[in-house]
């Protein structure tokens, strides 16, 4: 992996830098030798004049053939024709290096004088005297001048270009070994701990300094191990407490059937109502047990329509003013007179008063009072189930929607209760868009509170 990455590094840098020396061989041909032959082009431009004043003086090109000194003369720089060289410094024509680049060519295309390479991808310039074309102006281009004469600032470049490609290759190859051995060590540590996450190693995590995406990438990873651990713990939990809850009715059904089987118990009614009981508790967990997985995951079938959730309450309250009742208990519904609507299910909302009132009937003294209420406050409907004692300590509260969890002290196992009912009624209240928490009652017992969005067309209405 170390390997690849570096060479994949290298490779990267190395393209860009031959790709940025082609294109500035490119450019520097283009620009810088594109300059040079325009200031050649200049040149042939200035001298053109006194050239056609000389072949007009003997309407021919023999004076050049005969002295070629001549030509050279008349291709020098105004000015500059009758100055003597000064010495140790070439002319000013020989510096700019385009006189020797300069050739006459006749209309045989035959060269007169000058740069014999001139007759082959020449620039060329008309010679006209009187309106009529006497010969061209030739000259070699910059760039076909440095092939043939092996101009030493070119090699010069040349060498640069190497030798800064080399560099920049080394140094590319420096950093790219640091870069893929800092890299890879934190790679390294991160495939490790995905590697015992993978083997159900959920207790480690790595400390983000949230410098750069590796540093939040490690975060993420910490926070799903934290997610995970938490899922298999509740995972264990969740099995443990199935089986608990399981073992003591199949003990019961056990006992009571080998009983009868070795003949110690009659098959009557009397030995046959304890086993019914204990079905109907099984059937009742089951049942449970299915309501609370499909509320968790979503796959409860709700119907949403317009429900009055002061309605709902009344008639959960009737369901089971009948226990209350057998219970000595006092059960109490005030509402408002106008109705409180939600966008909702109707019958998971009755199950989920039920639960909440047929809770409150289980664990409460005799002689007790539960009090519910249905009213609007702030765009939401608020449900409040309140009991009379015994309560429960405020550091137990919160873990009263969890499933299986009972107190042992006062509502325990005993009252009946499978300890899912209010997981389900939580997840119930949850799917509305809603809240649901447990504080301390008035009344001395346990204070349920409900809140759930009400109808947007109700929320139009109210006063603003």
């Amino acid at each position: 992996m170390s390997a690849k990455l570096f060479i994949a590094i290298l490779v990267a840098c190395a393209t860009v830098l031959a790709i940025n020396g082609v294109l500035g061989r490119i450019l520097f041909m283009r620009d810088f030798m594109g300059y040079l032959n325009d200031q050649g082009v200049e040149r042939m431009r200035e001298v053109m004049p006194r050239l056609i004043a000389e072949y007009e003086k003997e309407n021919s090109w023999d004076f050049a053939r005969r002295n070629p000194r001549e030509w050279f003369h008349l291709m020098r720089p105004r000015g500059a024709q009758d100055e003597p060289p000064t010495l140790g410094i070439p002319s000013v024509s020989d510096q700019t290096g385009a006189v020797p680049r300069f050739a006459l060519i006749d209309m045989n295309e035959k060269l007169v004088v000058g740069n014999a390479n001139a007759a082959q991808d020449a620039i060329r310039l008309p010679i006209e005297s009187h309106g009529k074309q006497v010969g061209w102006l030739a000259m070699v281009p910059f760039q076909k001048a440095i092939a043939s004469g092996d101009v030493r600032f070119y090699n010069a470049q040349v060498r640069a270009w190497w030798v800064n490609g080399a560099t920049s290759v080394l140094v590319a190859a420096v950093l790219a070994l640091l870069l893929t051995s800092t890299l890879l060590k934190r790679l390294k540590v991160l495939t490790q701990f995905v590697h015992k996450l993978a083997l159900g190693d959920y207790t480690q995590r790595i400390t983000a300094l949230n410098r750069d995406e590796l540093d939040q990438l490690a975060g993420d990873i910490s926070q799903l191990a934290s997610k995970l651990e938490n899922i298999e713990h509740n995972r264990r939990a969740f099995m443990a407490d199935i089986s608990h809850e399981l073992r003591t009715p199949l003990a019961v059904l056990k006992a009571e059937l080998e009983a009868i089987q070795d003949g110690i118990r009659p098959m009557n009614q009397s030995t046959l109502a304890p086993l019914q009981s204990e079905v109907q508790q099984l059937n009742k967990l089951v049942d449970d047990f299915h309501d609370l997985a499909v509320t968790q995951t979503g796959q409860f079938s709700y119907e949403f329509e317009a429900i009055d959730l002061h309605r709902i309450v009344q008639a959960a309250a009737s369901n089971v003013q009948a226990r209350a009742a057998d219970s000595g208990l006092d059960l109490q519904v005030n509402a408002q007179d106008e109705p409180v609507f939600i966008h909702g299910d109707e019958s998971r909302l009755l199950q989920l008063m039920s639960n909440l009132l047929e809770n409150a009937i289980r664990y409460t003294d005799a002689n007790g009072q539960i009090h519910a209420q249905v009213h609007r406050a702030g765009g939401e409907a608020q449900v409040i189930i309140e009991d009379s004692a015994p309560g429960v300590e405020a550091a137990l509260r919160e873990r009263l929607f969890d499933r299986f969890y009972r107190i042992e002290a006062s509502r325990n196992r005993a009252s009946g209760g499978s300890g899912l009912g209010l997981a389900i009624c939580r997840n119930i209240v949850e799917s509305h868009g809603g809240s649901i928490h447990a504080d301390a009652s008035s009344l001395g017992g346990l204070r349920i509170h409900i809140r759930i969005p009400l109808l947007q067309q109700q929320l139009q209405q109210l006063p603003s």
